[in-house]
């Protein structure tokens, strides 16, 4: 099971929000860059970073930032905030991402999606973020009605590889993984899970590695101290 490690960029900072909201909001550190180097030195293969001021906005707003990380690190970085439109998902390709997160896009435009996965196929992931069950869209400020398996099904029938499932209700809370719809999608969305939200000890991670999802998003429990990354990766890893 692979770890991620989360660094969720807002105004050139490092922060955590609470269940997605952008008034609720704790500041990490102010260099991305370092935070990127010191999970790279505790054992992590691969980043997760997300550009929370380009998901509210509909367009990458610190790619710049992608750039000077992946060029510091030597492990690959996945990417996603605001990657509505195939030049931004070319930019996120030059500015060094290993693979791109697209969310709001692929579930709005169809077309767009099977355009993207059969061109790009391993290197972009779908992401389904999900409030009760049903899917959030345009920075979680916008609830869909649509079932979350229901539309990753349809994905994977349209080319997508691979789904990265945030529960909005669990984000930065520390409260646990949503195990019930994890382990419901696992068995029937047909294409590998990486689940996101909630996760704040390493039973939390075994748990996770029972579900059989193929990878997890830590961000919260690796900034508190909750979870150790190299303790996390001796574990689980």
């Amino acid at each position: 099971m692979e770890l991620y490690p989360a660094i969720d960029l807002r105004g050139g900072r490092c922060v955590r929000l609470l269940q997605g909201q952008f008034d609720a909001e704790t500041v990490y550190s102010d260099d991305p860059v370092q935070t990127a180097l010191r999970w790279q030195s505790e054992g992590a293969r691969w980043l997760h970073i997300v550009d929370l001021d380009g998901a509210r906005a509909g367009q990458p707003q610190q790619l710049h930032i992608l750039d000077d990380i992946v060029s510091a690190v030597r492990i690959p970085v996945q990417f996603g905030g605001g990657i509505r439109a195939e030049h931004h998902l070319q930019k996120a390709f030059e500015a060094g991402a290993m693979r791109v997160v697209l969310g709001s896009v692929l579930i709005t435009d169809p077309e767009f999606a099977e355009r993207v996965f059969k061109e790009w196929g391993e290197r972009v992931a779908l992401g389904v973020d999900v409030r009760e069950g049903k899917v959030a869209i345009r920075g979680w400020q916008e609830q869909t009605g649509v079932d979350a398996l229901e539309l990753i099904q349809r994905m994977a029938k349209l080319g997508a590889r691979r789904v990265i499932v945030t529960d909005i209700s669990r984000d930065g809370t520390l409260q646990g993984p949503n195990l019930q719809l994890l382990k419901q999608l696992v068995q029937e969305a047909g294409i590998p899970i990486i689940a996101s939200g909630g996760v704040s000890s390493l039973d939390d991670l075994l748990a996770l590695k029972e579900t059989g999802v193929e990878g997890v998003i830590i961000g919260k429990a690796l900034y508190t101290g909750s979870i150790s990354l190299r303790d996390a990766l001796e574990r689980v890893g």
